[in-house]
Parts: C-alpha cells; structure tokens; sequence
C-alpha cells in the first residue's frame, strides 16, 4: 500500500518561502532548546551545591540510635522550608518521620536501606511520591554511624518552573519567527526571483510565436543573468536554424518548380509531335522526319536536362570521393579540342595565366591539383561551352591556365571566400562579348538562371519558352552548367569566380588549391619565359586538323 504524500508547494517561489521558513524556525528552535539546556544544567547545579554543603547534625544520629525515633525539632536549628532529611535506622529501615516538612510530597525512597540505589555523596534526580510527572527532587546519600543513612532531598520545582517558563517562551518565539520568515520571506523571494519571473513571460510569449524576443539579462554575473545568455544564445541558433530551413524549403520550391518548368518544355513538344503523328497517318515522309528530328532533339534536351539534375544532387556539400593528381592545362587542352570541333568558325586560344596585368605570363607548363579528373573536365567544359553559348560564332574565347595566390578582398563568385594569399591553381576562361548586365551578374550560378547578355532584352524567367524546333544558333542550355560547375568547385576545395566587363566580356576562374607550394613560399620572380611543353607545342597545329577531320 503506497504512503500518501505530503502536499507540498509546486511553484519555486513557495518552496523557497517554505524551506526558509523550516530553517529559520528550526534554527530558533535549535537555540532555545541549547539555551534552555545549560539553563536547567546550571540551576541544578545550583541544587547540588546546595546539597553538598548541608549535613545533618551528629546528635541527631545518637538520638535516634538511643529513641529509634526523630527527636522533636529545634526552634533554634530549624532547617530551610525547602530542604528534606530522611534517616534509615540501625536495622536499615527508614523513619517515619523526617527533618523539615510540608504538605507536597516527598521524594520516592525505599523502605529498607538495602534497596536504596544511590551514590554516597552524588546528587542523583528521584521521582516524587505521588508518581505524578511533575516536579521531581534532587537527593544525596550519606553514611552515618552504627551503619545509619542520610538522605538530603531538595525539590526541583524551582528548575522545571524556570524551564518550562523558557520552554514555551521559545514555543513562541519560533512561532513568531516563522510567521515572520513566511510573511517577509515571500516578498523578499518574490523580490529576488523579479528577473527569473521576466524571463519566463519572455519564454512564454517566445512559445506563443514572438521568436524576435530575447530574455532579458539584467546582471550577467548571477545564475539568472548566464541563464539568460544561455536562453538568448540557444534562442539565436534556433533562429538561425528555422531561418535556414525556411530558405532551405523556399529553394527548394524554386527549384521544383525551375525543374518542373524546364522539363514542362521539352515533354509539351514530344507529347505535340507524337500527337500530330498520330492524328495524321498519311504525313507525308518529310514532315514525318521533321516531327521525329523534333522528337529525338527534344528527348535529349531532356536526357540531358536530367543528368545534370542528378549530377547537382549527388555532388551536395560534400568533397570528391576521388582524388588523384590532374594536370589542368591538359584538361583545358582537351576540353578546346572538343570545343573547336562543335565550333570550327571560333578562334580558341590556350594561354599562359598572367599574375600581373604588366606580366605576360612565364609560358605553358603543366599545373597539377588533386581532384577528380572526370568532374574538372566538366568544369572546363562548362565554362567553354557557357562562353561559346552567349557570344557569336566569330567571336574568340581565350582560355587561361597557371598559378597564383588568392588576392585580398572578397571578389563576386560560389562558394566561401579563400584564404588571401593562398596559393592557387587557376583556370580561366575569357570571352570578348557583350557581358552580362550588372544586376543580373551575382545570380549567375543560381540554379536554372539564364542571365541576359547586354543589348537583349530581360529574360521573363528561369526558362526561355516552348521549343518548336531546334534552335537557329547555339542552345541556350537548362541554366544548370555554372551551377554544376560551382559545385564541383566547392566540392575541391575551390571557388569559382566572375570578373564580369559589360561591353568588353566575361571571364569565369577555377580556382583550385595548389598543393605543391608551401604556404609561406614566395611567388616565383617573373624572368626568362619557360619553354612550353613539348605535349602542347603541335597545339595549334592539331586544332585544325582535328576540325578538318570533323568536316
């Protein structure tokens, strides 16, 4: 059977108002009972010392041996009302009569001197006659002659008058102090607990959806005022928190909703051909090529379209599983071949990176990072293709590789800012179009964006409209290749860079770590140019040649 528990206060302020109260009127208690202690020892000292000084007188004794009886009293030698004398006889019995008297009785002794338990010469606390609980009596023993006792009995009425007088007194002075502790103690924790009572309506209008509150620290010294901190720095990450899931949800929105619209394109102009195919069997085989051009082109719009999604969903925030050493002017060689034979009318240059606008740069030599080979071609190829999309056919694209050191100052790209000063391996690739307008050239890694080169009008959104058939000149793309490319840039280590020119053109940097330098190495002093690689000597010659065999 489970005990019933005590009721006890729920809130913090009558607890605290209630353990006050039991400590203070327990320590007053505590005192008193101490004092009343020492009180009644030393008024029964008092009564021991009274008794050690008295003894009865010696022809008491020898009167009683001769009349086996007390004598009559003496006015002239008449005790103290207070005090009693009890004689037990020869034989060891006590008298029936005794020295000094009164109506109250008398100390409980025995009747025979045999059962007589006290110490000779030893004050020692008996009972009263009549049993009752009151008052008791101080008695000491003494031997007398011929095998007689003494017994000298003093009443202790006096002693427990004193302290029970003290007794309740203390009784109430622990009462009185209790309603004291109570009554002042509650405002005084009331009072304490005023900043602990502030931060819980702030916590509370916090729970009703008031997020922008913070509790308020009066005193940061004090438990209440590091509990605030505490709250308010707890409050910050949960707002940062719920602000970043907010964004999080909103882009990701955007981007159903970019994708839904980007594939919404291509699947409206297969589902119209099929339909048209359908409808009209007797087509005739021209146009019917023509809708099946459509179709295939597209369907690979499309196939495309979703690589590229699921490319930027598997890259994330997280580095490249594989890394090895690639060399990035072979990558960037490679990368224009391909392009050259895509666009044979474009005159694509691979250049020398110049750390200064007044270096020419030191020649081509080979610049090697750790990464994924695949995902830095990509890159590379992004960029070319980017650069090749939004300028004419005639138009050249410079491309630029070596090393350097990241400079001071946070310069528009992906990803976080490098460390300045850091070495770099760098690809660049510059292209002399129009640029991109300046309100649209910090949006240009966002996710299916399509920014509007100078001297056209502003795109309406992510997409560019229904596809009726292949594009006149170079497609514009899904939007998604800069994207792709910044994060696979992040996911080395990287950055990706725009040094935007409206007018004059764009150039676009891959900025890679550079493993080989030592941080504290400095740039190497411009001098005579290095000879070029023997591998990209016949460069310029195999780039027409490969266009050749394309035609």
């Amino acid at each position: 059977m489970r005990r019933p528990r005590l009721p006890s206060p729920r809130s913090l302020r009558g607890r605290l108002v209630l353990i006050a109260g039991l400590l203070a009127t327990s320590a007053v208690l505590l005192c008193q009972f101490a004092g009343l202690t020492v009180l009644r020892g030393w008024l029964t000292d008092q009564v021991d010392d009274r008794l050690g000084h008295f003894r009865p007188p010696d022809r008491v004794y020898s009167d009683i041996a001769a009349d086996r009886a007390m004598p009559p009293p003496d006015p002239d030698s008449a005790l103290p009302s207070d005090y009693r004398v009890y004689f037990y006889d020869e034989d060891g019995s006590l008298l029936h009569d005794s020295l000094g008297g009164g109506a109250a009785p008398g100390p409980l002794l025995p009747r025979r001197a045999a059962e007589l338990r006290l110490p000779v010469g030893r004050p020692t606390t008996v009972r009263s006659e009549d049993g009752s609980s009151g008052s008791g009596w101080r008695v000491i023993s003494y031997r007398g002659p011929d095998r007689m006792r003494t017994v000298v009995a003093l009443p202790l009425d006096t002693v427990d008058g004193a302290t029970a007088k003290l007794l309740w007194l203390s009784l109430g002075l622990g009462l009185v102090v209790a309603v004291g502790v109570v009554a002042l103690g509650n405002g005084a924790v009331r009072l304490g607990l005023r900043p602990l009572t502030r931060v819980e309506r702030t916590a509370q209008h916090i729970t009703e959806g008031a997020l922008e509150l913070n509790v308020p620290v009066a005193d940061p010294d004090t438990e209440v005022g590091r509990l605030g901190l505490a709250l308010n720095t707890m409050l910050d990450r949960l707002r940062t928190a719920l602000h970043r899931k907010e964004a999080s949800e909103r882009q990701l929105r955007h981007f159903m909703a970019d994708a839904g619209h980007e594939l919404r394109t291509p699947l409206t102009a297969i589902q119209g051909f099929a339909e048209l195919l359908l409808d009209e069997p007797g087509m005739s085989g021209r146009r019917r090529r023509e809708a099946h051009t459509l179709i295939a082109h597209n369907a690979d719009r499309m196939s495309r379209l979703v690589d590229d999604l699921f490319l930027l969903a598997t890259l994330g925030d997280t580095p490249a599983a594989h890394r090895e050493p690639v060399d990035l002017l072979s990558l960037a060689a490679d990368a224009i071949a391909t392009t050259a034979i895509r666009q044979p009318r474009r005159p694509i240059t691979l250049e020398p990176l110049a750390t200064h606008p007044a270096d020419p740069g030191r020649g081509l030599d080979i610049v090697e990072t750790p990464g994924d080979p695949h995902q830095l071609a990509q890159v590379v190829g992004n960029l070319l293709s980017n650069a090749c999309t939004h300028t004419e056919d005639d138009s050249p694209v410079h491309v630029r590789v070596g090393t350097g050191r990241v400079p001071d100052g946070v310069r528009p790209g992906s990803g976080r800012p490098l460390r300045p000063g850091a070495p770099m391996c760098v690809v660049e690739v510059a292209d002399n179009g129009p640029g991109i307008r300046p309100d649209e050239a910090a949006r240009v890694f966002d996710r299916f964006y399509r920014a509007t080169p100078l001297g056209r009008p502003a795109a309406a959104g992510p997409g560019t409209g229904p596809d009726t058939g292949p594009p006149a000149g170079p497609e514009p793309g899904s939007g998604l290749g800069l994207a792709i490319a910044a994060a696979i840039a992040a996911a080395h280590g990287g950055r990706l860079e725009l040094d935007n020119r409206p007018g004059v053109g764009c150039a676009f940097r891959l900025l890679l770590p550079d493993t080989t330098t030592a941080p504290n190495d400095d740039t190497d002093e411009p001098g005579e140019p290095d000879e070029p690689d023997e591998r990209y000597e016949s460069y310029e010659r195999d780039v027409p040649e490969r266009r050749q065999e394309h035609r």
